[in-house]
């Protein structure tokens, strides 16, 4: 019986990729995929904006209001909170690049 392993070196190739600790810039991580699957928006960016809030640099959104944001995220997304969309994007992010190059 044979197997066919292919599939396996890539995973391993995938997974080294993965170790260890990395800081994902947000534009990464809120991709137009995830954005439109949780949300009526096409991208980060169509999110922001909808916000009303005027973003322009990592500074102006740092500088948004915690409590608005979170009614904005809470309203406007699938979510119930900033950090809840957050570790689902970043789950996104890592299954995507767990199966890169397998399908």
């Amino acid at each position: 019986m044979k197997f066919d392993l292919r599939g396996f070196d890539q995973l391993e190739k995938n997974l080294s990729e993965l170790s260890g600790t990395h800081s994902i810039p947000l534009d990464d991580l809120m991709t137009p995929d995830f954005i439109s699957s949780c949300s009526q928006y096409s991208n980060f960016e169509e999110l922001i904006e909808a916000s009303g809030f005027k973003v322009e640099t990592e500074e102006d959104f740092a500088a948004i209001p915690d409590q608005e944001w979170e009614q904005f995220i809470q309203t406007n997304t699938s979510y119930e909170s900033w950090i809840e969309m957050q570790e689902a994007a970043g789950v996104s992010h890592i299954e995507t690049k767990l199966l890169k190059g397998l399908k």
